[in-house]
């Protein structure tokens, strides 16, 4: 329990006003659970697409949108604004950790954001269209989420303090690891099922596992590890691939 009221307090925007342990088999439990978080998170956008079915589909779209961000309190917007502001400083990697912890949004962080929200109400619009399209807003939070931990669990800490590198200090890896990939994979084969698609997990696994590969070396490269912000903007990147991928790869009838 302790562990899914520290995935809900550290990852959503409910108020869980309780000190909780931090030891290695909560922090470690808590990663575990955040792919169920996600996953009802997405069970809240798919009430909500339930519930707009008769709306104008932009207006539809955006509404799911703004049950997203009220979920989780913005959270993983803000770090994807802040990865915009710093990364397109174009400045030395010190100074892009220093810009990132800088509350202030700048013009790349607000153009960043803006394109972000653009793509998802796009995605959410075609969305909309597909039958069974809720399984899609359930599936991709669960997903997202399963990847961030392999993604953080495989990247070291960009900074020797901060909530990432504690984080980092105190879980079992190879415990987390073994629980996502297992989340992961019953999540698309569950997924497959709904649409028959024998092809899914396959594609599905492979644009996670690539992602990660490719946004481990990116972020090394640019920023010197993982940071809390760079999970937050990780989260909302890979949700907005594996949507774009499933919508997609449905859409050629596979």
């Amino acid at each position: 329990m302790n562990s899914i009221l520290l995935a809900l307090q550290f990852f959503t925007s409910l108020p869980v006003h309780k000190e909780l342990p931090l030891g290695k088999k909560e922090v470690s439990g808590m990663y575990i659970a955040l792919p169920f978080v996600g996953g009802g998170i997405g069970l809240l956008l798919a009430g909500v697409a339930y519930i707009t079915s008769d709306f104008n589909s932009f207006l539809a779209a955006v509404l799911i949108l703004l049950a997203g961000l009220i979920a989780t309190g913005g959270l993983h917007v803000d770090g994807f604004a802040d990865l915009g502001d710093a990364f397109f400083s174009y400045q030395d990697r010190e100074k892009r950790l220093t810009i990132m912890d800088d509350p202030r949004l700048g013009s790349f962080g607000t153009l960043s954001l803006l394109v972000l929200l653009c793509l998802k109400i796009g995605l959410f619009i075609e969305i909309l269209q597909f039958v069974n399209g809720w399984a899609l807003l359930v599936a991709v939070p669960i997903l997202s989420r399963t990847a961030l931990v392999g993604y953080y669990t495989v990247t070291k800490t960009a900074k020797p303090s901060g909530i990432a590198h504690f984080f980092k200090q105190h879980f079992l890896r190879g415990r987390m690891l073994v629980a996502v990939s297992i989340i992961s994979i019953v999540t698309v084969v569950l997924l497959s099922i709904q649409y028959r698609s024998i092809l899914l997990l396959p594609v599905v696994l492979l644009v996670m596992c690539l992602a990660i590969w490719l946004y481990n070396h990116w972020t090394i490269k640019h920023f010197g590890g993982v940071t809390g912000d760079l999970c937050g903007a990780f989260i909302e990147g890979m949700e907005v691939l594996l949507w774009l991928v499933l919508i997609v790869y449905f859409s050629f009838g596979i």
